[in-house]
């Protein structure tokens, strides 16, 4: 607890740097005076990100890539490696995508394979490629967002849960093998973020609609950021910031078959009420 902080001073890589969560943590590790290489695959707003930080006095470097592709995060850590020749000490497995709105059965197959390509192969990329890098440094840190959907498995959000899940047993994995390391990992499980991710996914109908109202009234990926590097500072594997997700983590564990029915009602009368 009282050893060198990760988020501080470090030479990160952050994937989906091009907004909302991602350029929170981009801007945030750069204003503790970290060095970072801005990963999205929308290389404009890559650019802008690291522009952001540049104008601020910082080093950014952007670079465009798919998180789906084994070869392309293998390029992100080639290009960070001659960008930054002491070695990578912070990454941030952030890019994620939206998906759900029907049962499963209805949900297309190409929705489940988008979604689990980019929100779990993508983690698992970027923890293939750049783990044992950071296990080679003095002090290092590893962030993989999650969702509180990681554990919630609410109806209609299949794929979305299913592949936020994926990640949160990654994490926990991970947190195991490098546990007696200098590597800090941390798992960040939210509910809702002021982000573009449902205006952007594949969510159909009328949850398209609630998840913007929701995402609307959440919080600011700034704050949700700050909570989560100084929970890497501390070593702390669980962010569960918001008090709902709180909420939902304590009853899911509690109280399961009781929260499952529960769920499972809600759902229903959400159905009924949109019919």
């Amino acid at each position: 607890m009282f050893g060198p902080k990760p988020s501080r001073n470090a030479r990160a890589v952050v994937t989906g740097a091009g907004g909302g969560i991602g350029r929170a943590f981009a801007l945030l590790i750069a204003e503790r005076g970290g060095r970072v290489v801005c990963s999205d695959i929308d290389e404009t707003r890559a650019r802008e990100t690291a522009g952001m930080i540049e104008a601020a006095g910082g080093e950014a470097l952007a670079v465009r890539t798919d998180v789906t592709s084994l070869e392309a995060m293998e390029a992100v850590a080639e290009q960070a490696r001659a960008w930054c020749p002491e070695g990578i000490n912070l990454v941030v497995n952030n890019a994620g995508v939206g998906a759900g709105g029907a049962p499963v059965g209805e949900i297309a197959l190409e929705d489940w394979r988008w979604t689990i390509d980019v929100n779990l192969w993508g983690v698992i990329h970027g923890c293939h490629v750049f783990a044992p890098e950071l296990r080679e440094q003095d002090h290092a840190g590893l962030i993989n967002v999650g969702s509180t959907a990681s554990f919630a498995a609410a109806p209609g959000m299949g794929p979305y849960s299913v592949s936020k899940a994926g990640v949160l047993a990654l994490t926990e994995t991970l947190a195991a093998e490098m546990s007696g390391t200098r590597v800090h990992v941390t798992a960040l499980c939210p509910t809702w973020v002021k982000t573009d991710i449902a205006k952007s996914g594949r969510i159909s109908g009328e949850a398209s609609q609630l998840a913007n109202r929701l995402i609307d009234r959440g919080w600011p990926p700034e704050k949700v950021v700050k909570q989560t590097l100084d929970a890497l500072d501390r070593n702390q594997l669980y962010v569960v910031p918001q008090l709902d997700a709180r909420t939902v983590w304590r009853a899911k564990r509690w109280m399961p078959s009781l929260y499952a029915r529960g769920l499972g009602l809600l759902g229903r009368r959400l159905n009924n009420d949109n019919a």
